[in-house]
């Protein structure tokens, strides 16, 4: 801690004068304890603001006003009218008093402005600073994942096997990279249209004599997915590939009629 820096800052001022919040004022009173040169400027601030408040009270001694009233009342006959007048004269001190509070109340106004201002600042920027760590963050993440994908792209074991579309949807496409070492199957399926509400894409694998299809997975999260690329296992012994649309949690087996997308694995 800068221990000048610190004591310029006002925040002991502001201490003084009971206007920082509970965490903050429990920070100063720490500062205290560990610094006896903070400890010293309070200390000197608090006599300050006594003087202050001295300065502003009215002077009178009441003791010796009593005094003096008794003492010319034994020097008079009980006819004699006494008059006391207190001497009017311009208290100079108390108005100096007065200003140099009010001064002091405006200071520290600002100061707690300032404060505010700095502290609404740094929130600002806190929160800036953490949208830009999560958007470096997501861009390393959609670089790791580029590069992934081109590995499997360039995979001399990965067969790419194209998915043209079907009475469904005639425009639609997907493309399935599969790589049978490894038992995983890479499924693109960009060019297809976003599924309705309550219904999801499934993936099956299909033996053709005699047809048999067996599920291998779900592209879930199909709406929120930028890449569309989905990688599911598939250890099967599989001949082509179809895609249909099914309710939501998928069917046991496939509903042809939503047959969206279908393509032969080429002969070895």
């Amino acid at each position: 801690m800068d221990i000048q820096e610190y004591i310029s800052s006002g925040v002991l001022e502001l201490y003084v004068y009971g206007a920082l919040t509970e965490a903050e004022s429990l920070e100063v009173t720490r500062a205290l304890k560990e610094h006896p040169e903070i400890r010293i400027e309070v200390e000197e601030i608090e006599i300050a603001l006594q003087k202050l408040s001295a300065a502003v009270a009215p002077s009178y001694n009441a003791e010796a006003l009593l005094a003096s009233i008794k003492q010319k009342l034994s020097n008079k006959s009980d006819n004699t009218v006494i008059n006391i007048e207190r001497k009017k004269e311009t208290d100079w001190v108390s108005y100096f008093g007065w200003a140099a509070t009010i001064l002091l109340l405006i200071g520290l106004f600002f100061v707690f402005e300032d404060r505010n201002n700095l502290r609404e600042q740094l929130n600002t920027e806190q929160a800036r600073n953490a949208r830009m760590e999560q958007q470096i963050a997501d861009a390393r993440d959609d670089a790791e994942k580029t590069e992934e994908l081109l590995a499997v792209l360039r995979d001399k074991d990965v067969s790419k096997i194209s998915l043209q579309g079907q009475n469904v949807d005639p425009g639609a496409y997907a493309a399935v990279y599969w790589n049978k070492k490894e038992n995983t199957a890479y499924i693109d399926a960009k060019d297809l249209p976003e599924p309705p509400r309550g219904k999801v894409y499934q993936v099956w694998s299909l033996k053709l004599e005699p047809l048999t299809p067996t599920s291998i997975g779900l592209l879930a999260d199909f709406t929120v997915d930028e890449n569309k690329i989905f990688a599911l296992e598939n250890a099967n012994e599989s001949e082509a590939f179809g895609i249909t649309l099914e309710p939501e949690g998928g069917s046991e087996s496939p509903t042809m009629d939503q047959l969206y997308v279908l393509g032969a694995v080429a002969a070895p």
